[in-house]
């Protein structure tokens, strides 16, 4: 709501000069203040008035979505009334959610013949006000989806408030189960649930009688302008036969590694020659793919990454050490290009499934991309079962034992288990048997990574 604020009522105006004749005829001047009075100096009451300003509070949604996929739904049939299946927490706001996905419904009294789909506070937090929208995806491709969306009835009820850790919204009855059962919403044995929180922030926005809006900074328009208009080149890159023309001063600003190739003792450097076409200088890159340099130059001037369709795209195997992604990784590794290793480590993140975990593993550790190797290490732990089956591990066997190591390390407590009988003893049999070469059946796999 808007609160203008108004202008204040003058003050009264001061008492005349005390050298000032109170009753003084109106046609006679008072008599002007001694230089030296500070009176006289002082400004008027109405000189000070300060410029008027305004404030106004702002209350919006921060919102964010998460894909909760639940595959297996027959098998999760019968686990009980009032038991649930849990997705991974994702953060939006500020709080940590989980979507509570019921097989059996959440109460017998009323709903035992319906699933049911909760949103739940997984952190810390108290009366956190959202509002909630939980879609049941179609899967047939006709778009039918089944909404149950907050959203629309915020005008008529607000959001709605929860009140500490583990309170939920949701629907107790989500969902016929036998409807469910026929429905496009089930294929391949596998439900798809998107969820939408929007938590309810407010803020006063204190702002001046006039602003001026900054654009966002367009450097990486402009150089990469100059490098695609070749304006003041002066040194030529041969990467495979192909040659880029580039900028030392850009190059040297952003890696010091061709600092130091260009303006350092050149004795330890890339081999390089005067063209005498252009006397430019020419440096040799002799491993490294011209297109992989060609995705290097564009994040040097531009900042970016390439297109993400170019990111993806890998030999007929499908091995991530193919992909242009990780090819750039190892470019960042070798110039020291902190920001671009951060962003393919981001980019490779997000494809990380149980048959590759083991190969991008190996590529983190490979190039010194820490954090991807710890997200690795973690979903390996998590889903440790499953991996030590993929072809994948027997890679880390034959190429990176170490690594088979540290997996192990991040399974909490797997030892203590395993002494006592736990349910990792069945994980470490199965490692037991694999480092003898074969797989739980007996086979001997020899994966191509």
């Amino acid at each position: 709501m808007d609160e203008d604020a108004g202008d204040a009522s003058p003050p009264p105006a001061p008492p005349p000069p005390a050298h000032v004749h109170a009753h003084a005829p109106h046609h006679l001047h008072p008599v002007p203040a001694p230089a030296h009075d500070p009176a006289a100096a002082a400004p008027s009451q109405r000189d000070m008035s300060a410029s008027p300003t305004s404030s106004r509070s702002v209350t919006e949604t921060v919102n964010g979505s998460h894909r909760f996929v639940i595959q297996g739904y027959s098998l999760a049939k019968g686990m009980g009334v009032g038991r649930h299946i849990a997705s991974e927490t994702f953060s939006v706001g500020g709080f940590q959610w989980a979507v509570y996905f019921y097989p059996d419904g959440k109460n017998p009294e009323d709903n035992s013949a319906y699933v049911s789909v909760f949103i739940a506070l997984a952190s810390e937090g108290t009366d956190v006000r959202a509002l909630f929208e939980l879609t049941l995806l179609d899967q047939s491709g006709k778009g039918k989806h089944k909404v149950h969306s907050h959203f629309d009835r915020s005008l008529e009820s607000g959001p709605y408030t929860l009140k500490y850790r583990g309170s939920m919204w949701g629907y107790k009855r989500f969902f016929r189960r036998t409807a469910l059962e026929t429905s496009d919403f089930l294929k391949d044995d596998c439900l798809k649930i998107n969820c939408t929180v929007g938590v309810v922030v407010s803020s006063i926005d204190y702002s001046r009688p006039h602003s001026i809006q900054v654009p966002d900074s367009d450097i990486g328009y402009h150089f990469g302008s100059l490098l695609d208009n070749q304006e003041g080149v002066d040194v030529i890159l041969n990467v495979g036969g192909e040659r880029f023309h580039a900028h030392k001063l850009v190059l040297a600003a952003r890696s010091h590694v061709f600092r130091s190739q260009f303006f350092d003792d050149e004795s330890d450097g890339e081999k390089s020659e005067v063209d005498e076409s252009d006397e430019l200088r020419e440096f040799f890159i002799d491993d490294m793919e011209p297109k992989v340099f060609k995705a290097m130059l564009h994040f040097i001037y531009r900042d970016t990454l390439v297109d993400e369709y170019e990111l993806g795209a890998s030999s007929s195997d499908g091995s991530v050490f193919d992909t242009l992604t990780a090819k750039l990784l190892a470019a960042a590794d070798k110039y020291d290009l902190g920001r671009l290793r951060s962003l393919c480590e981001s980019y490779l993140c997000k494809g990380i499934t149980v048959a590759s975990v083991a190969s991008t593993l190996a590529l983190a550790e490979r190039h010194h991309a820490m954090e991807l190797k710890a997200v690795c290490l973690k979903f390996s732990a998590e889903n440790l079962s499953a991996v030590i089956r993929s072809e994948g591990f027997f890679y880390l066997k034959d190429n990176c034992p170490s690594l088979q190591a540290e997996i192990l390390k991040t399974v909490a407590g797997c030892e203590e288990q395993c002494s006592s009988g736990g349910k990792s003893q069945s994980v470490c049999a199965q490692l037991a048997q694999l480092s003898d070469g074969g797989d739980t059946s007996g086979r001997r796999v020899r994966p191509r990574i």
